[in-house]
């Protein structure tokens, strides 16, 4: 008596699928650094009874035989909270030396304007620098420091609570923080008005 034996194909193992890891996880070489963003640091910091704040921070490089040679501009705001502020651009190697550099000069060209009890300034003004132009306006309280870039650092480290400004010209910082000087330079409070009228 012969009995038929049928055989059944194996199916051929399938090896278990590894999960890849997504984009952007965690890699061993590190993660990708995104778009370079403006060199500058927000966080003011307060030394010796002034408020510095660095506005912008350019790096130079300076091709030669062997090679490129890198070195810092840094440009720092200082003042008191109080009506007396100052700027100053700092040049070095490295970007600690450039701040401190900048922080210097800043120091020996502080200027003095008025500030009325409000916390805004006297009256609306508008001043150029290079081809920088700012206008400045009185505001009322709780309004707040309406500016941006480097016009924001100079008023905040002065101690201006309330104003509204507007760049007019260029924005490069340095002709926006010039031309931020020269309207704070120029302001005049009523009683010095009268005296230089005479009166």
């Amino acid at each position: 008596m012969s009995s038929d034996t049928t055989t059944v194909p194996q199916q051929p193992v399938q090896p278990a699928a590894t999960e890849r890891p997504e984009r952007g996880g965690d890699r061993t070489g590190g993660e990708r650094r995104g778009p370079r963003g403006p060199r500058r640091r927000d966080n003011p910091r307060e030394e010796g009874g002034f408020k510095e704040a660095v506005v912008t921070i350019n790096r130079v490089a300076k091709v030669v035989k062997g090679g490129k040679r890198f070195s810092f501009s840094a440009l720092v705001v200082v003042g008191d909270g109080a009506g007396q502020v100052g700027f100053g651009l700092g040049k070095a190697k490295d970007v600690q030396a450039a701040i401190l550099k900048g922080n210097a000069h800043a120091r020996k060209s502080l200027i003095k304007f008025p500030i009325v009890p409000e916390g805004t300034i006297p009256h609306e003004i508008v001043a150029k620098f290079a081809s920088g132009k700012v206008w400045m306006k009185p505001a009322t309280p709780g309004t707040g420091v309406i500016a941006g870039g480097g016009v924001r650092a100079v008023l905040e480290a002065a101690g201006v609570k309330n104003v509204l400004t507007k760049s007019l010209g260029s924005s490069n910082p340095f002709n926006i923080v010039g031309a931020a000087f020269e309207a704070l330079k120029s302001l005049r409070t009523k009683e010095d008005i009268v005296k230089l009228r005479g009166k």
